[in-house]
């Protein structure tokens, strides 16, 4: 009997890199800029996993045009990418799972809701892009999370069934759009507790850090 095919999707921001919280003080400084003031850990919970041209109009209005969202985003991810350039590095034992799941025919993909910039900063930044069979972005897909679109995009270029899939990821939003992608899901507490994950009955694993993650669990 021929073993099904299987894949590993991860979600970039927060879980191959945790750069959650430069993410977080680059839309402080960025909404500051308009005389807006939000909450750190409440903005994470309902953005986190989200298109940013999505949070700009659910924040600074509906009424604003795609060129318009544009600009603002561009400005955000700028202010990002200086604030973390200097911190770049992979989540601890992430390049030694990578080497695992190549040795055991796993498919690797990522699924992240970053923009294109962004997914050069940082695979690129860090010379992982060569490992990915496929990588899937925020302007890859129409919708962000918790909609399942890209993590089941992901699947469909690694010609792997969802079933078949384990996403990593290290928000709520994401793991939800790992459920309702029929998928099963890693946490990752590089941002919030394991207590923010409660309820999620795909999640089959909560850790720190990869260096924390049984083999038998990934690769039985």
């Amino acid at each position: 009997m021929t073993m099904a095919k299987r894949a590993f999707v991860f979600d970039m921001d927060g879980t191959i890199v945790d750069n959650m919280a430069f993410h977080t003080d680059s839309w402080i400084a960025f909404f500051a800029r308009r005389g807006r003031a939000i909450d750190a850990d409440e903005f994470f919970r309902a953005t986190a996993g989200r298109q940013g041209g999505e949070i700009i109009r659910s924040y600074l209005g509906e009424h604003l045009t795609d060129e318009e969202v544009a600009a603002l985003n561009h400005e955000k991810e700028s202010v990002y990418r200086e604030l973390y350039a200097p911190h770049l590095k992979p989540v601890a034992g992430f390049e030694a799972l990578l080497d695992q799941a190549q040795q055991h025919g796993v498919k690797l993909a990522v699924g992240t809701a970053a923009p294109p910039a962004n997914v050069a900063f940082t695979l690129d930044g860090l010379d992982l892009r060569r490992h990915f069979d496929a990588i899937v972005g925020a302007t890859d897909v129409a919708r962000g999370k918790p909609h399942p679109d890209v993590f089941l995009k992901a699947a469909e270029l690694c010609g792997v069934a969802p079933e078949h899939c384990i996403v990593f990821e290290d928000a709520p939003l994401g793991v939800e759009a790992a459920r309702r992608a029929g998928m099963r899901c890693v946490v990752l507490t590089t941002t919030l507790p394991a207590s923010s994950f409660a309820g999620y009955d795909n999640v089959i694993a909560i850790v720190r850090d990869f260096t924390e993650l049984k083999a038998e669990l990934l690769f039985a």
